[in-house]
Protein backbone atom coordinates (compact mmCIF):
# COMPACT_ATOMS: atom_id res chain seq x y z
CA UNK A 1 0.00 0.00 0.00
CA UNK A 2 1.11 3.58 -0.33
CA UNK A 3 1.56 6.02 2.27
CA UNK A 4 -0.75 8.30 0.96
CA UNK A 5 -0.91 11.95 2.90
CA UNK A 6 -3.55 14.09 0.53
CA UNK A 7 -3.32 17.93 1.68
CA UNK A 8 -5.58 20.58 -0.26
CA UNK A 9 -3.05 21.23 -3.11
CA UNK A 10 -0.25 18.11 -2.69
CA UNK A 11 -0.27 14.43 -2.40
CA UNK A 12 2.81 13.04 -0.86
CA UNK A 13 3.25 8.99 -1.84
CA UNK A 14 6.03 8.22 0.70
CA UNK A 15 7.38 10.35 3.61
CA UNK A 16 10.98 9.67 1.97
CA UNK A 17 10.20 11.21 -1.31
CA UNK A 18 11.54 15.23 -2.21
CA UNK A 19 8.90 15.75 -4.39
CA UNK A 20 4.88 15.83 -4.33
CA UNK A 21 2.27 15.25 -7.11
CA UNK A 22 -0.14 18.30 -7.46
CA UNK A 23 -3.98 17.30 -6.88
CA UNK A 24 -4.87 19.84 -8.96
CA UNK A 25 -2.93 23.07 -10.67
CA UNK A 26 -1.18 25.35 -8.76
CA UNK A 27 -0.46 29.20 -9.88
CA UNK A 28 2.99 30.64 -8.93
CA UNK A 29 2.90 31.90 -5.17
CA UNK A 30 0.38 29.77 -3.64
CA UNK A 31 0.86 28.63 -0.35
CA UNK A 32 1.55 24.93 0.37
CA UNK A 33 1.67 22.72 2.66
CA UNK A 34 3.47 18.96 3.35
CA UNK A 35 5.22 17.18 5.78
CA UNK A 36 7.78 18.57 6.09
CA UNK A 37 6.79 22.51 6.35
CA UNK A 38 5.13 25.19 4.12
CA UNK A 39 6.26 27.15 1.15
CA UNK A 40 5.70 29.25 -1.54
CA UNK A 41 5.47 27.45 -4.97
CA UNK A 42 8.01 29.42 -7.63
CA UNK A 43 6.69 27.84 -10.94
CA UNK A 44 2.87 27.12 -12.21
CA UNK A 45 2.76 23.73 -11.65
CA UNK A 46 -0.17 21.62 -14.08
CA UNK A 47 -2.41 19.02 -12.19
CA UNK A 48 -0.68 15.18 -11.79
CA UNK A 49 2.89 16.87 -12.15
CA UNK A 50 5.56 17.10 -9.59
CA UNK A 51 6.73 20.10 -7.18
CA UNK A 52 10.04 19.66 -5.32
CA UNK A 53 8.83 19.53 -1.61
CA UNK A 54 12.58 19.78 -0.25
CA UNK A 55 16.26 21.30 -1.95
CA UNK A 56 17.45 18.73 -4.54
CA UNK A 57 20.81 19.42 -5.27
CA UNK A 58 22.50 18.97 -8.81
CA UNK A 59 23.66 15.54 -9.38
CA UNK A 60 21.03 14.46 -6.31
CA UNK A 61 18.60 11.59 -6.78
CA UNK A 62 14.77 12.52 -6.80
CA UNK A 63 12.59 10.19 -4.98
CA UNK A 64 8.71 9.03 -5.36
CA UNK A 65 7.07 6.51 -4.22
CA UNK A 66 9.86 6.17 -1.87
CA UNK A 67 11.82 5.05 -4.94
CA UNK A 68 14.54 6.56 -7.20
CA UNK A 69 12.72 7.93 -10.14
CA UNK A 70 16.15 9.86 -11.61
CA UNK A 71 18.43 12.38 -11.05
CA UNK A 72 18.53 16.20 -10.79
CA UNK A 73 20.13 17.80 -13.62
CA UNK A 74 19.61 21.64 -11.85
CA UNK A 75 19.72 22.30 -8.51
CA UNK A 76 16.01 22.52 -7.21
CA UNK A 77 14.26 24.63 -4.85
CA UNK A 78 11.04 23.43 -2.71
CA UNK A 79 7.93 24.69 -4.56
CA UNK A 80 9.58 24.31 -8.21
CA UNK A 81 8.05 22.21 -10.93
CA UNK A 82 10.35 19.73 -10.87
CA UNK A 83 9.86 17.91 -15.21
CA UNK A 84 12.67 17.11 -18.31
CA UNK A 85 13.92 20.47 -17.36
CA UNK A 86 15.37 19.54 -14.61
CA UNK A 87 15.28 15.73 -14.23
CA UNK A 88 16.58 13.06 -16.12
CA UNK A 89 16.53 9.14 -15.55
CA UNK A 90 20.03 7.76 -14.58
CA UNK A 91 20.87 3.81 -14.73
CA UNK A 92 19.73 2.58 -11.44
CA UNK A 93 21.09 -0.71 -10.33
CA UNK A 94 18.27 -1.68 -7.98
CA UNK A 95 19.06 -4.47 -5.89
CA UNK A 96 16.83 -7.25 -7.06
CA UNK A 97 16.92 -9.62 -3.75
CA UNK A 98 15.16 -12.45 -4.92
CA UNK A 99 12.46 -13.72 -2.61
CA UNK A 100 13.27 -11.64 0.01
CA UNK A 101 9.94 -9.97 0.45
CA UNK A 102 7.27 -12.91 -0.24
CA UNK A 103 3.40 -11.71 1.46
CA UNK A 104 2.15 -13.87 2.90
CA UNK A 105 -0.81 -15.38 1.19
CA UNK A 106 -4.10 -13.07 1.50
CA UNK A 107 -6.84 -14.58 3.22
CA UNK A 108 -9.18 -16.52 0.70
CA UNK A 109 -12.73 -15.42 -0.64
CA UNK A 110 -14.98 -17.98 -1.40
CA UNK A 111 -18.20 -16.43 -1.76
CA UNK A 112 -17.84 -14.23 -4.54
CA UNK A 113 -19.29 -15.47 -8.51
CA UNK A 114 -20.29 -14.13 -11.58
CA UNK A 115 -22.58 -15.52 -14.20
CA UNK A 116 -19.77 -17.22 -16.96
CA UNK A 117 -20.28 -19.39 -19.98
CA UNK A 118 -18.21 -22.93 -18.88
CA UNK A 119 -16.55 -24.49 -21.42
CA UNK A 120 -15.64 -28.13 -21.48
CA UNK A 121 -11.61 -26.87 -20.90
CA UNK A 122 -12.17 -26.25 -17.45
CA UNK A 123 -12.31 -22.82 -18.31
CA UNK A 124 -15.17 -19.85 -18.24
CA UNK A 125 -15.87 -17.33 -20.61
CA UNK A 126 -16.87 -13.74 -19.59
CA UNK A 127 -18.58 -13.79 -23.38
CA UNK A 128 -19.52 -16.00 -26.26
CA UNK A 129 -17.91 -15.09 -29.59
CA UNK A 130 -17.75 -17.08 -32.48
CA UNK A 131 -14.46 -16.20 -34.35
CA UNK A 132 -13.30 -16.30 -37.88
CA UNK A 133 -9.51 -16.46 -37.52
CA UNK A 134 -7.48 -15.25 -40.53
CA UNK A 135 -4.04 -17.33 -40.23
CA UNK A 136 -2.73 -15.04 -42.87
CA UNK A 137 -3.28 -11.53 -44.16
CA UNK A 138 -3.81 -12.79 -47.45
CA UNK A 139 -7.22 -14.52 -46.09
CA UNK A 140 -7.92 -10.97 -43.63
CA UNK A 141 -10.42 -9.38 -46.26
CA UNK A 142 -12.15 -12.73 -46.01
CA UNK A 143 -12.63 -13.05 -42.66
CA UNK A 144 -13.91 -9.84 -42.40
CA UNK A 145 -16.49 -10.54 -45.37
CA UNK A 146 -17.87 -13.57 -43.40
CA UNK A 147 -18.02 -11.62 -40.25
CA UNK A 148 -19.45 -8.70 -41.63
CA UNK A 149 -22.70 -11.44 -42.86
CA UNK A 150 -23.53 -12.01 -39.09
CA UNK A 151 -24.57 -8.05 -37.42
CA UNK A 152 -26.22 -7.29 -34.47
CA UNK A 153 -29.54 -7.45 -35.99
CA UNK A 154 -29.06 -11.12 -37.96
CA UNK A 155 -28.07 -12.05 -34.18
CA UNK A 156 -30.73 -10.84 -32.57
CA UNK A 157 -32.39 -14.81 -32.88
CA UNK A 158 -29.23 -15.72 -30.82
CA UNK A 159 -29.46 -13.99 -27.48
CA UNK A 160 -26.18 -15.95 -26.37
CA UNK A 161 -23.81 -14.75 -28.71
CA UNK A 162 -22.27 -11.87 -28.35
CA UNK A 163 -20.85 -11.67 -31.95
CA UNK A 164 -19.22 -12.99 -34.80
CA UNK A 165 -15.69 -11.57 -34.99
CA UNK A 166 -13.09 -11.68 -37.12
CA UNK A 167 -9.73 -11.98 -36.18
CA UNK A 168 -7.53 -10.57 -38.55
CA UNK A 169 -3.41 -9.19 -38.61
CA UNK A 170 -0.53 -8.34 -41.02
CA UNK A 171 1.37 -11.56 -40.47
CA UNK A 172 1.49 -14.72 -41.55
CA UNK A 173 4.10 -15.24 -44.14
CA UNK A 174 7.22 -13.42 -44.95
CA UNK A 175 8.72 -15.65 -42.16
CA UNK A 176 10.76 -18.01 -41.16
CA UNK A 177 9.22 -21.36 -41.22
CA UNK A 178 9.27 -22.53 -37.71
CA UNK A 179 10.57 -19.48 -36.19
CA UNK A 180 9.99 -17.42 -33.16
CA UNK A 181 8.02 -15.34 -35.04
CA UNK A 182 6.23 -18.09 -36.40
CA UNK A 183 5.59 -20.10 -33.51
CA UNK A 184 4.55 -16.58 -31.63
CA UNK A 185 1.81 -16.37 -34.32
CA UNK A 186 0.51 -20.15 -33.77
CA UNK A 187 0.29 -19.44 -30.09
CA UNK A 188 -2.09 -16.42 -30.80
CA UNK A 189 -4.17 -17.67 -33.07
CA UNK A 190 -4.56 -21.08 -30.70
CA UNK A 191 -4.83 -18.55 -27.93
CA UNK A 192 -8.64 -17.32 -29.70
CA UNK A 193 -9.20 -20.70 -30.88
CA UNK A 194 -9.51 -22.04 -27.05
CA UNK A 195 -10.13 -18.36 -25.16
CA UNK A 196 -12.80 -19.00 -22.90
CA UNK A 197 -14.43 -15.94 -24.52
CA UNK A 198 -15.14 -18.22 -27.48
CA UNK A 199 -17.69 -20.44 -28.15
CA UNK A 200 -17.32 -21.11 -31.86
CA UNK A 201 -14.74 -20.85 -34.63
CA UNK A 202 -13.08 -20.91 -37.88
CA UNK A 203 -10.00 -20.50 -39.40
CA UNK A 204 -9.48 -18.74 -42.43
CA UNK A 205 -5.97 -19.44 -44.59
CA UNK A 206 -4.98 -18.43 -48.23
CA UNK A 207 -3.35 -21.83 -48.95
CA UNK A 208 0.44 -21.16 -49.45
CA UNK A 209 1.42 -18.89 -46.41
CA UNK A 210 4.48 -19.59 -44.58
CA UNK A 211 2.46 -20.34 -41.27
CA UNK A 212 0.78 -23.15 -42.83
CA UNK A 213 -2.55 -24.52 -41.64
CA UNK A 214 -2.04 -28.00 -41.12
CA UNK A 215 1.50 -27.03 -39.03
CA UNK A 216 -0.75 -24.77 -37.04
CA UNK A 217 -2.91 -27.30 -36.26
CA UNK A 218 -0.55 -29.89 -34.95
CA UNK A 219 2.00 -27.45 -33.32
CA UNK A 220 -0.63 -26.07 -31.10
CA UNK A 221 -2.65 -29.64 -30.78
CA UNK A 222 -5.42 -27.67 -31.77
CA UNK A 223 -8.40 -29.93 -31.35
CA UNK A 224 -11.72 -30.11 -30.84
CA UNK A 225 -12.97 -29.31 -27.19
CA UNK A 226 -16.89 -29.60 -25.65
CA UNK A 227 -18.22 -26.70 -25.46
CA UNK A 228 -16.27 -24.82 -28.27
CA UNK A 229 -17.83 -25.38 -31.48
CA UNK A 230 -15.25 -25.44 -34.57
CA UNK A 231 -15.57 -28.65 -36.32
CA UNK A 232 -17.73 -30.93 -38.28
CA UNK A 233 -15.79 -33.96 -37.50
CA UNK A 234 -12.45 -34.69 -35.48
CA UNK A 235 -10.45 -31.64 -36.13
CA UNK A 236 -11.39 -28.00 -36.41
CA UNK A 237 -13.00 -26.76 -39.40
CA UNK A 238 -10.99 -24.96 -41.40
CA UNK A 239 -11.00 -23.16 -44.77
CA UNK A 240 -8.18 -22.92 -47.47
CA UNK A 241 -9.25 -19.62 -50.08
CA UNK A 242 -6.98 -21.94 -52.59
CA UNK A 243 -8.66 -25.37 -52.34
CA UNK A 244 -12.54 -23.76 -52.24
CA UNK A 245 -12.08 -21.75 -55.36
CA UNK A 246 -11.21 -17.81 -54.17
CA UNK A 247 -12.47 -15.50 -52.68
CA UNK A 248 -16.58 -15.30 -53.44
CA UNK A 249 -16.85 -19.00 -52.97
CA UNK A 250 -14.40 -19.09 -49.29
CA UNK A 251 -16.87 -16.39 -48.43
CA UNK A 252 -19.98 -18.45 -49.07
CA UNK A 253 -18.34 -21.53 -47.86
CA UNK A 254 -17.38 -19.60 -44.64
CA UNK A 255 -21.21 -18.23 -44.41
CA UNK A 256 -22.64 -21.46 -44.52
CA UNK A 257 -20.31 -22.64 -41.81
CA UNK A 258 -20.97 -20.18 -39.30
CA UNK A 259 -24.91 -20.26 -40.20
CA UNK A 260 -24.39 -24.29 -38.86
CA UNK A 261 -22.62 -23.34 -36.25
CA UNK A 262 -24.59 -20.01 -34.52
CA UNK A 263 -27.44 -22.26 -33.02
CA UNK A 264 -24.90 -24.85 -31.36
CA UNK A 265 -22.94 -21.69 -30.09
CA UNK A 266 -26.13 -20.52 -28.95
CA UNK A 267 -27.37 -23.22 -26.90
CA UNK A 268 -24.26 -22.22 -24.56
CA UNK A 269 -25.88 -19.99 -21.86
CA UNK A 270 -24.58 -18.47 -18.57
CA UNK A 271 -24.77 -19.96 -15.20
CA UNK A 272 -23.14 -19.11 -11.51
CA UNK A 273 -19.47 -19.92 -11.09
CA UNK A 274 -16.31 -18.87 -8.67
CA UNK A 275 -15.07 -15.78 -9.14
CA UNK A 276 -11.75 -18.21 -9.23
CA UNK A 277 -12.29 -18.85 -12.91
CA UNK A 278 -11.39 -15.20 -13.56
CA UNK A 279 -7.96 -14.23 -15.26
CA UNK A 280 -7.79 -10.42 -15.50
CA UNK A 281 -5.17 -8.82 -17.49
CA UNK A 282 -4.13 -5.23 -16.63
CA UNK A 283 -3.22 -2.45 -18.70
CA UNK A 284 -2.50 0.95 -18.71
CA UNK A 285 -2.73 3.40 -21.30
CA UNK A 286 -2.26 6.82 -21.85
CA UNK A 287 -0.38 7.19 -17.98
CA UNK A 288 -0.40 10.54 -16.36
CA UNK A 289 1.22 11.58 -12.92
CA UNK A 290 -1.75 10.34 -11.03
CA UNK A 291 -1.73 6.88 -12.75
CA UNK A 292 0.27 5.61 -10.07
CA UNK A 293 -1.83 7.88 -7.24
CA UNK A 294 -4.91 6.60 -7.99
CA UNK A 295 -5.90 4.52 -10.51
CA UNK A 296 -3.27 1.91 -10.36
CA UNK A 297 -2.53 1.06 -6.73
CA UNK A 298 -7.00 1.02 -6.79
CA UNK A 299 -7.04 -1.73 -9.45
CA UNK A 300 -3.56 -3.32 -6.82
CA UNK A 301 -6.66 -3.63 -4.39
CA UNK A 302 -8.76 -5.37 -7.02
CA UNK A 303 -6.08 -7.70 -7.92
CA UNK A 304 -5.29 -8.68 -4.67
CA UNK A 305 -9.47 -9.40 -4.28
CA UNK A 306 -9.13 -11.80 -7.80
CA UNK A 307 -6.04 -13.65 -6.05
CA UNK A 308 -7.76 -13.79 -2.91
CA UNK A 309 -10.48 -15.61 -4.72
CA UNK A 310 -8.60 -17.89 -6.24
CA UNK A 311 -8.29 -16.15 -10.41
CA UNK A 312 -5.27 -14.52 -12.02
CA UNK A 313 -4.35 -11.10 -12.09
CA UNK A 314 -1.77 -10.96 -14.99
CA UNK A 315 0.55 -8.07 -15.28
CA UNK A 316 2.54 -6.93 -18.33
CA UNK A 317 4.30 -4.04 -20.41
CA UNK A 318 8.10 -5.29 -20.14
CA UNK A 319 9.13 -2.21 -21.08
CA UNK A 320 7.19 -0.29 -18.59
CA UNK A 321 8.39 -2.64 -15.63
CA UNK A 322 11.89 -1.33 -16.26
CA UNK A 323 13.31 0.37 -13.57
CA UNK A 324 10.35 -0.99 -10.83
CA UNK A 325 11.22 -4.93 -11.24
CA UNK A 326 12.71 -4.81 -8.10
CA UNK A 327 9.35 -4.74 -6.65
CA UNK A 328 8.60 -7.97 -8.33
CA UNK A 329 11.24 -9.82 -7.94
CA UNK A 330 11.30 -9.59 -4.47
CA UNK A 331 7.91 -11.11 -4.31
CA UNK A 332 8.93 -13.84 -6.27
CA UNK A 333 8.04 -17.33 -5.00
CA UNK A 334 11.00 -18.98 -6.63
CA UNK A 335 14.32 -17.67 -7.95
CA UNK A 336 13.39 -19.67 -10.50
CA UNK A 337 10.64 -17.26 -11.34
CA UNK A 338 13.11 -14.00 -10.40
CA UNK A 339 15.06 -14.74 -12.98
CA UNK A 340 12.52 -15.35 -15.43
CA UNK A 341 11.75 -11.96 -14.98
CA UNK A 342 15.14 -10.57 -14.70
CA UNK A 343 16.06 -12.22 -17.97
CA UNK A 344 13.35 -10.19 -19.96
CA UNK A 345 14.13 -7.10 -18.86
CA UNK A 346 17.72 -8.16 -20.25
CA UNK A 347 16.62 -9.05 -23.43
CA UNK A 348 14.49 -5.90 -23.70
CA UNK A 349 17.66 -3.64 -23.01
CA UNK A 350 19.71 -5.69 -25.44
CA UNK A 351 16.53 -5.55 -27.87
CA UNK A 352 16.32 -1.49 -27.82
CA UNK A 353 20.09 -1.04 -28.16
CA UNK A 354 20.01 -3.18 -31.33
CA UNK A 355 18.19 -0.30 -32.99
CA UNK A 356 19.90 3.03 -30.94
CA UNK A 357 17.07 3.34 -28.72
CA UNK A 358 16.51 2.83 -24.74
CA UNK A 359 13.96 1.68 -22.42
CA UNK A 360 13.67 5.80 -21.20
CA UNK A 361 12.41 6.65 -24.39
CA UNK A 362 9.39 4.91 -23.58
CA UNK A 363 7.58 7.18 -21.86
CA UNK A 364 5.32 9.02 -24.84
CA UNK A 365 4.68 13.06 -25.28
CA UNK A 366 1.25 12.40 -23.69
CA UNK A 367 2.46 10.77 -20.61
CA UNK A 368 5.15 13.60 -20.35
CA UNK A 369 2.46 15.97 -20.71
CA UNK A 370 0.54 14.43 -17.99
CA UNK A 371 3.27 14.85 -15.35
CA UNK A 372 5.44 11.27 -16.26
CA UNK A 373 9.26 12.09 -16.92
CA UNK A 374 11.24 9.12 -16.70
CA UNK A 375 10.42 5.59 -17.50
CA UNK A 376 11.39 4.82 -13.83
CA UNK A 377 8.75 7.22 -12.60
CA UNK A 378 6.03 5.16 -14.92
CA UNK A 379 7.18 1.83 -14.27
CA UNK A 380 7.22 2.28 -10.07
CA UNK A 381 3.28 3.42 -10.84
CA UNK A 382 2.62 0.93 -13.69
CA UNK A 383 3.70 -1.65 -10.82
CA UNK A 384 1.08 -0.62 -8.36
CA UNK A 385 -1.40 -1.97 -10.54
CA UNK A 386 -0.08 -5.63 -9.32
CA UNK A 387 -1.49 -5.46 -5.77
CA UNK A 388 0.99 -6.71 -2.96
CA UNK A 389 0.66 -10.38 -3.48
CA UNK A 390 3.32 -12.69 -4.38
CA UNK A 391 4.56 -13.12 -8.36
CA UNK A 392 3.83 -16.76 -8.97
CA UNK A 393 5.30 -17.01 -12.63
CA UNK A 394 6.57 -15.45 -15.50
CA UNK A 395 4.92 -16.36 -19.44
CA UNK A 396 6.19 -15.11 -22.78
CA UNK A 397 4.21 -13.39 -24.87
CA UNK A 398 1.01 -14.78 -25.89
CA UNK A 399 1.71 -18.15 -23.92
CA UNK A 400 -1.28 -19.78 -22.26
CA UNK A 401 -1.51 -19.12 -18.48
CA UNK A 402 -2.12 -21.82 -16.54
CA UNK A 403 -1.50 -20.41 -12.76
CA UNK A 404 -3.42 -18.94 -10.38
CA UNK A 405 -2.19 -15.64 -8.46
CA UNK A 406 -0.07 -12.90 -9.71
CA UNK A 407 1.89 -13.89 -12.79
CA UNK A 408 3.80 -11.07 -15.74
CA UNK A 409 3.75 -11.91 -19.29
CA UNK A 410 6.35 -10.29 -21.30
CA UNK A 411 5.01 -7.82 -23.70
CA UNK A 412 5.90 -4.36 -24.80
CA UNK A 413 4.28 -1.45 -23.81
CA UNK A 414 2.45 -0.84 -27.05
CA UNK A 415 -1.41 -1.56 -25.27
CA UNK A 416 -2.77 -3.32 -28.30
CA UNK A 417 0.06 -5.66 -29.43
CA UNK A 418 0.46 -5.97 -25.39
CA UNK A 419 -3.36 -6.38 -24.54
CA UNK A 420 -3.73 -8.84 -27.78
CA UNK A 421 -0.90 -10.85 -25.88
CA UNK A 422 -3.07 -11.03 -22.38
CA UNK A 423 -5.77 -12.35 -23.92
CA UNK A 424 -3.82 -15.06 -26.34
CA UNK A 425 -3.36 -16.33 -22.97
CA UNK A 426 -6.50 -16.65 -21.81
CA UNK A 427 -7.43 -13.12 -19.88
CA UNK A 428 -11.44 -13.07 -19.79
CA UNK A 429 -11.04 -9.67 -18.45
CA UNK A 430 -8.97 -6.71 -19.17
CA UNK A 431 -8.77 -3.49 -16.79
CA UNK A 432 -7.23 -0.68 -18.40
CA UNK A 433 -6.14 2.47 -16.36
CA UNK A 434 -5.64 5.65 -18.36
CA UNK A 435 -5.12 9.24 -17.32
CA UNK A 436 -5.14 11.17 -20.75
CA UNK A 437 -8.37 9.42 -22.09
CA UNK A 438 -7.58 5.93 -24.02
CA UNK A 439 -10.85 4.87 -25.71
CA UNK A 440 -9.45 1.26 -25.96
CA UNK A 441 -12.06 -1.77 -26.38
CA UNK A 442 -10.67 -5.46 -27.62
CA UNK A 443 -12.67 -8.27 -28.67
CA UNK A 444 -13.52 -10.94 -27.52
CA UNK A 445 -12.88 -9.53 -23.86
CA UNK A 446 -14.41 -6.69 -22.52
CA UNK A 447 -12.36 -4.09 -21.24
CA UNK A 448 -13.26 -1.71 -18.39
CA UNK A 449 -11.55 1.31 -18.55
CA UNK A 450 -10.38 3.36 -15.34
CA UNK A 451 -10.03 6.83 -15.39
CA UNK A 452 -7.13 8.36 -13.30
CA UNK A 453 -8.78 11.83 -12.60
CA UNK A 454 -12.26 12.88 -12.70
CA UNK A 455 -12.08 16.50 -15.09
CA UNK A 456 -10.90 13.44 -17.85
CA UNK A 457 -13.72 11.05 -16.63
CA UNK A 458 -16.41 13.59 -16.94
CA UNK A 459 -15.06 15.19 -20.13
CA UNK A 460 -15.11 11.38 -21.85
CA UNK A 461 -17.47 9.59 -19.91
CA UNK A 462 -18.62 7.54 -23.24
CA UNK A 463 -15.25 5.91 -23.06
CA UNK A 464 -14.90 5.52 -19.18
CA UNK A 465 -16.26 2.96 -17.05
CA UNK A 466 -15.12 3.64 -13.38
CA UNK A 467 -13.74 7.18 -11.99
CA UNK A 468 -11.02 6.55 -9.77
CA UNK A 469 -10.21 10.25 -9.93
CA UNK A 470 -12.59 10.52 -6.12
CA UNK A 471 -9.37 9.25 -4.16
CA UNK A 472 -8.14 12.95 -5.16
CA UNK A 473 -11.16 13.83 -3.87
CA UNK A 474 -10.93 11.87 -0.26
CA UNK A 475 -12.03 8.75 -1.35
CA UNK A 476 -9.68 5.92 -0.16
CA UNK A 477 -7.48 3.72 -2.19
CA UNK A 478 -9.60 0.76 -0.43
CA UNK A 479 -12.89 1.85 -1.54
CA UNK A 480 -11.82 2.83 -5.16
CA UNK A 481 -10.33 -1.05 -5.54
CA UNK A 482 -13.42 -2.14 -4.25
CA UNK A 483 -15.34 0.03 -6.95
CA UNK A 484 -13.17 -2.19 -9.55
CA UNK A 485 -13.42 -5.39 -8.19
CA UNK A 486 -17.43 -5.03 -8.26
CA UNK A 487 -17.26 -3.59 -11.60
CA UNK A 488 -15.35 -7.01 -12.31
CA UNK A 489 -18.05 -9.33 -11.09
CA UNK A 490 -20.70 -7.18 -13.16
CA UNK A 491 -18.95 -7.20 -16.48
CA UNK A 492 -17.87 -10.92 -16.09
CA UNK A 493 -21.73 -11.42 -15.69
CA UNK A 494 -22.51 -9.69 -18.70
CA UNK A 495 -22.57 -5.93 -18.23
CA UNK A 496 -21.63 -4.42 -21.42
CA UNK A 497 -18.49 -2.28 -20.96
CA UNK A 498 -18.55 1.52 -22.70
CA UNK A 499 -15.98 0.04 -25.37
CA UNK A 500 -18.13 -2.41 -25.93
CA UNK A 501 -21.37 -0.31 -26.37
CA UNK A 502 -19.62 1.49 -28.77
CA UNK A 503 -18.59 -1.53 -31.19
CA UNK A 504 -15.13 -1.19 -30.09
CA UNK A 505 -12.64 -3.84 -30.44
CA UNK A 506 -12.64 -5.21 -34.12
CA UNK A 507 -9.33 -3.67 -35.27
CA UNK A 508 -7.93 -3.99 -32.03
CA UNK A 509 -5.88 -7.73 -32.40
CA UNK A 510 -2.37 -6.90 -32.71
CA UNK A 511 0.49 -9.66 -32.70
CA UNK A 512 3.67 -8.45 -31.37
CA UNK A 513 6.17 -10.82 -34.15
CA UNK A 514 10.26 -10.22 -33.62
CA UNK A 515 12.09 -11.20 -36.48
CA UNK A 516 12.56 -10.06 -39.99
CA UNK A 517 10.29 -9.68 -42.70
CA UNK A 518 11.43 -11.95 -45.15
Amino acid sequence: MLDEKISRSLVMLDSFDNVAVARTSISPGAALKCTDGEFLSVDSIPAGHKVAVAHIAQGASVFKYGQIIGQAIADISPGQHVHSHNLAMVDVHADYAPCSQIPEPPTAIEDKTFQGYVRGNDKVGTRNYLAVISTVNCSASVAKFIAQRFPAEELAKYPNVDGVIAMKHEAGCGMQFGGDAHHTLNRLMAGIANHPNVGGFLLVGLGCETGAMGYLLKQQNLIQIEGVIGTDGPGPLVLSMQDEGGTLRTVEAGIAQVSKMLPKVNAIERQTVSARHLSVGLECGGSDGNSGVTANPALGIASDRIVACGGTAILSETSEVYGAEHLLTRRAVSPDVAAKLIERIEWWKNYVAMFGAQLDNNPSPGNKAGGLTTIAEKSLGAVAKAGSTALVDVYQYAEPVAAQGLVFMDTPGYDPASVTGMVAGGANIICFTTGRGSCFGCKPTPSIKIATNTPMYERMSADMDVNAGTVLEGESIVSAGERIFDEILEVASGKKTKSEQQGIGDEEFVPWLVGPTL
